[in-house]
Parts: C-alpha cells; structure tokens; sequence
C-alpha cells in the first residue's frame, strides 16, 4: 500500500481536516496518524506545538508512574458510557491530570491500596460491558473524541491486516467459478436407468448442488451419507454437501450390508442420499436408525423422486475453516474393520489441484471429457470431481464398469481422460471391442502396481498410461512416475518397466521418503538410493490426511514419528524415483530369499495365456504359490491351460530366477479382487492354507 493510498483512507476518518494540497502537511498529518495510532488521539490534538507538549507531559507524568493499571483502568472505565457518575469522575481525573502536574502526581502516588483493587474490579465490569454490546453506545455525543479515534484507529490496523490474510483453501469453489466463467459449457453426460441420455451444463450443476445445500442446511443436516454409483446425484451430492458445510461419508454399494450398517452407524450420518437400487441395502439400517433421513435417486432424466425434490431449492456456502472437515471416505477394509479417513478442505483443494497437473486436465486441446470409470466413493474419486470441475470439463458418469459402453464412449464421446486400477485395465484391453483409437487418452493408472506388459498393451491401443501411487490417507495419488525424454532409448520393455514405477511426490505434495524398516520411530534413516535396499515409503506435506475419524490409536500409529506410513516396501533408485516391490506382509520367503510378489506377477503375466496373476506364500513348507486368469487379451482363449504349463514354461522359457519359480500354479477363471481392483490377497491366503484347486 502506497503512501497516497493511505493519506485517502485516512482521509475518509478524518474528513474535517484537508492535507492533500500540501506535502508538508502530509508528512505530518501521516506522522501524527502514526503516533495516534500508538496512542489512541487524533492528528488535530498534534497540530498544535501547545497540545503537543501538554499531551506529552501528562503521557511522561502518567507512564512514569508505577500504578499504571489505575490510569488504563480509568481509561476503560470511559468506555461504559452508562456510568456517568463513573464516566464523569474519571473524566475530572483526567483533566486534573492535565491540568496540573502537582495534582496528578500526588494522586497517583498516594492513593489508597483500596483504590487499586477497586480498579481491577472496574477494569473486569468494564470489559464484560464492552464485550456485551455497550461499545455501540459510543458514536453518542458526549463520548470522548479520543475514545472514537482509537476505535477507528483499531478498525484501521485489522482493515489493513485483512488484505494480507490468506483466504480459506476449499475444492467448493470450483463449481461457482466454472458456472461464472462458462454457464453454459458440458457439464455432466450421462445414461440413466432407462436408457436415456441426460446432459447438464456448468449453470444446472451448479444450481443443482446449490440447491442441495440450502436442503441440507434448512433441515440442519450435518453429516451425509451416499450410497450410490457414479451418477449425476453423487457427484451434484459432493459439491452440494460441501457447499452446506456438512460432511459426506460416501460409501461401496458392494460391501455387505452389516458392513454398510456399520460405516454410517459408526460415522454418525444425519441423512443418506441412496440410488433406488441400492435401497433394499438399507432395510437393516432403517429399523435401528429411524431418525436418519433417507433420501433416494430415481437416476432418471425426469426430475422426481425425494433427490430432485431437494434440489429444487438453492444456495451457496463456503467454508469457514479450510482444516475443517470435507469428508470422511473410509478405507476397504480387506483385513479389518475399514477405517474413515478425516479430508479437510484444504487438503481437498491442494489433491484436486495437483491432479490438474499431474493428469494434464488442462493440458490438451478443446475441453476436458473424463470417463467416471473409478467410484467416486473411492477415496472421494481420488479427488477428480473437484478437478474435473476446476477446469471446466464434461463429466461422463457411469453406474457400473461395462467394458463395452465403455469402448463405445471412447469412440463416439470426446473423452480425453479416465483412472482405473490395473485389473480394470487389463479387461478393458482384453475385451471384443478393444481397437486402437484415432487419438490418444490419458489414463491415470494407480490401486496396485501396474505391470510394464499392461502399460505396452494400453499403448497399442493408443491409451496414455501414466502411473500415480497413493492411499485412501492421502486423497488418493501422491506420487507420479514422470516420463523422462532419455527412455526414449531404451528398449521398450525398459521404458515400460520404468513408466510403470510410482515416481516422485506431486506438485502440491512433498517427495516421498523410503525408510529402513525396524526403526525407533524418532529415528527414522532413509535407505540407500541404489535401488536394492529395501525400506518402507512414508509421507509427508500438504495432501496428507488429517486423521483417522474417532480412532486416535490408529492415528497415532499412522503418523508414528511424524510421518504417514504406507506399509509398501520399496527401493529407491538413483534417480530418486521409488518403485514398490509389496506390501510388508505379503513379500514371501524360501530358501532364504526375499521374493518380491509383485515382480513375480508382472513376470507371469508374460504367459501368452495369463491374463492376471496374484501370487501368495503356499503353505506350511513356505515358497510360492500362484493363482492366474486365464485367457491372454480375450481374442485368443487359452482353453486347457494347467498350473503345470505355466510353471514349464517359467523354466524354461521365461526369465525368472529359479528361486522365484512357484512350487505350485492354479489356473481359475476370475481372481477375487475389491471393489477398487485389488487381488484379494487375504482370499488367495486362505485358499492356499487349504485346498485353493477347489475354489
């Protein structure tokens, strides 16, 4: 702020004085602001060389006393203007003290102790009378000129100290500027339960969540749950429970139903927006929850049902803290109870922002068209309904993984961007349908690792794979495997082993560290960068959860030593880039050697017959057991396979280490994943402890 700027807000407090003709007055006129501002009186009373010594005289008299509590005690006795015997003895006090340094000294020297402890009894009634309200009786005539200035001198100092404060950081305000910017741009596309197509633009989204929130906040709903597929509702939900300053808790429609139970009972939900399909999944929850209000979506292109009758309203909100809480996804709990994740605002905002980026949703010609292949209750769609929305693209929504709609709207639809896990993949380019498309789409690969004969197959069909890595703890990826210019030289199948490591830590984050294992948790030594030594990937920055919701064990344990632990294993290469080789508990053991699961999978996946793998310690003799998918891209089925074929063929043709070669291999016709993709390696576990051929 220049200096002219000042003078004229200055101006503004004191309009009876005029000192822009003459810089000299300026200078003082800003002088004495200055001191005013320190001590509570106005430039006109430092016009005069008399005022200005009686002032200070009394201001030395007064400070140089040793009861300086009477004299402030005095002074805000003054702001109970109600008082006015008070206010009319403290003022002849004052004027004594002016008016003669004798008086006023002897008085503040010899008065009684009593005076001093009636004083703070004052200086207690006169602070709750200002913080009651009393202080708006100020602007009345008889108030004390310097008693108005120090209030506008206040109001000046946190005027100015406003413009410098960092606003509130929330993912909320990207849906109102995309609506402001483009009212009319796609905003949503999508095929309901009957077969008809809906679209909607940037003002309709917009106006859709709005009016969820004033539904939210008019019946005083502050904590929502969502049980539903990837349609319009849920993501019109995302924006509008945000936007009401509630907190949604969305949910996997495949879980069972006690699971489900479980979740909203343990998150508290005040209300559940639920998919007509989905609702019989509720019964149990109703009978033992009959306040909870439940509110269903048709998913038709008609506006009824208790979904679209909410909505019919409208308003806006924003966050009032942006660590307050956005929402609470909850991890899968493959092995435990799940757990919900706490997201703020600020971390929400921060992890769609780095997805901007990191997914190049603004980094290509025309408009954005992201494909809602991952569930949006994963992980809050790792973010990308936020994203999505910051840049203004189309949302094409899904209800279920359909590998042929899915072909059919990447060659009809101009879709640029989806994320999918590894498996997903892997059956989209298996599938009858799958061509070479006329242009390139990003797919954003991440849930488990990524296999470099996936990323050489997606490639061929023109799909753009870049690998990310992350947790449901970290609002989904954190990390990016970045293409680098020199893998252009190297082998192919060197580029994709490379492409398909987890990379470096995102724009909006801070790099990742990999830690020897076994360590005191205030010691935490990172392993060599030699790309052998294996440690623990820990994380750090500002896309990190808050905490775990209502378990404070579980946090602490989190962020034991200050960092968030993953629980993957990892090597560090030279260039500083991380890539997993498992999870702690599921590296296998034989003949005193570490067998990496996952890099054993990627090898078995060569097969020509192998479409999956998911690899497991066999039983009480340890070594490894495997469980492979048969039927290699779908075109060709490999009809007959048997363990033992592949296990030949591991010999004798393929390049694993000897070590590494399976002691059993069963051929089965889907593996059991989670709803995210993942090879349910507990499952496998408990087949290979029993008799896994049967299953």
């Amino acid at each position: 702020m220049n200096q002219e700027t000042c003078v004229e807000i200055l101006c503004t407090l004191s309009p009876d004085v005029d000192i822009k003709a003459d810089a000299g007055e300026r200078n003082k006129f800003l002088d004495g602001w200055v001191l005013g501002l320190g001590l509570g009186l106005p430039s006109s009373v430092l016009d005069g060389w008399r005022h200005w010594a009686v002032y200070l005289l009394a201001c030395l008299l007064i400070y140089s006393s040793t009861h300086l509590l009477v004299y402030s005690s005095t002074r805000l006795l003054i702001y109970s203007s109600t008082h006015l015997l008070v206010y009319s003895s403290t003022r002849l006090l004052v004027y004594l003290f002016i008016g003669s340094k004798v008086i006023a000294y002897w008085c503040l020297e010899y008065v009684p102790g009593i005076c001093i402890l009636a004083s703070y009894i004052v200086l207690l009634l006169s602070v709750l009378f200002f913080v009651s309200g009393l202080a708006s009786k100020l602007g009345k005539s008889f108030t004390p000129f310097f008693i108005k200035t120090y209030i506008r001198n206040i109001t000046f100092v946190a005027a100015i100290s406003k413009t410098s404060h960092p606003y509130t950081l929330s993912p909320t305000f990207f849906l109102p500027r995309a609506a402001a910017i483009e009212p009319d741009a796609p905003a949503i596309h999508h095929v309901t339960t009957n077969g008809q197509t809906i679209t909607r633009s940037y003002q309709e989204f917009a106006d859709r969540a709005r009016g969820l929130a004033y539904y939210l906040k008019k019946h005083k709903l502050g904590r929502i749950g969502i049980l539903a597929p990837n349609t319009p509702a849920f993501l019109e939900s995302i924006f509008g429970i945000a936007g009401a300053g509630a907190i949604q808790v969305g949910v996997n429609y495949r879980l069972k139903e006690e699971d489900i139970i479980y979740i909203f009972e343990f998150a508290g939900v005040d209300a559940i927006i639920v998919d007509r399909e989905f609702v019989g999944l509720l019964e149990g929850f109703r009978k033992r929850n009959g306040r909870v209000r439940i509110i269903v979506d048709e998913d038709t292109e008609r506006d009824e049902g208790e979904f679209d009758r909410a909505v019919l309203e409208g308003l806006s909100s924003d966050a009032d803290e942006e660590d307050g809480t956005i929402a609470i996804p909850f991890t899968s709990g493959t092995t435990a109870k799940p757990k919900g994740v706490v997201y703020t605002h600020r971390g929400s905002y921060l992890a769609a922002m780095g997805n901007v980026v990191e997914s190049g949703l603004n980094f290509h010609k025309g408009r954005c068209g992201y494909l809602w292949t991952l569930p949006m209750f994963h992980a809050v769609g790792w973010t990308f309904p936020w994203a999505v929305t910051a840049v203004r693209g189309t949302h094409f929504c899904l209800r279920k993984i359909d590998y042929p709609l899915i072909w059919k709207l990447l060659k009809t639809q101009p879709i640029t961007h989806f994320n999918a896990a590894p498996t997903v993949n892997t059956l989209l380019c298996a599938a009858r349908e799958a061509a070479k498309l006329p242009y390139p789409v990003r797919v954003t690969v991440a849930a488990s690792p990524p296999t470099a004969h996936l990323f050489e197959t997606m490639a061929n069909l023109n799909l753009d794979p870049v690998h990310v890595y992350g947790m449901t703890e970290t609002y989904g990826p954190i990390t990016k495997g970045y293409h680098m210019p020199l893998w252009e030289e190297v082998p192919l199948k060197e580029k994709y082993a490379r492409m398909a490591r987890q990379g470096h830590g995102f724009l909006t984050s801070l790099n990742i560290r990999i830690i020897k294992s076994d360590q005191p948790p205030d010691q935490l030594t990172d392993v060599a960068r030699n790309g052998k030594e294996i440690g623990e990937i820990v994380f750090v920055g500002n896309i990190c959860a808050k905490e775990y919701y209502n378990d404070s064990e579980a946090t602490a344990k989190l962020f034991a030593g200050g960092v968030l632990h993953s629980g993957d294993l990892a090597v560090w290469h030279e260039d500083g880039s991380a890539q997993i080789l498992d999870r702690a508990k599921d590296i296998i053991i034989s003949g005193g050697e570490n067998i990496s699961s996952v890099a054993l999978e990627a090898m078995l996946v060569q097969h020509e017959g192998v479409l999956e793998a998911g690899v497991v310690a066999g039983g009480e003799e340890g070594g490894a057991e495997a469980g492979a998918g048969a039927g290699a891209d779908g075109k060709k089925q490999a009809s007959g396979l048997k363990g033992e074929d592949v296990i030949k063929w591991a010999k004798e043709e393929s390049s694993i280490s000897g070590f590494m070669i399976p002691k059993e291999v069963v051929v089965v016709p889907e593996l059991p994943k989670t709803s995210t993709g993942k090879v349910k390696k507990n499952v496998l576990r408990e087949w290979a402890m029993g008799n896994w051929k049967e299953k």
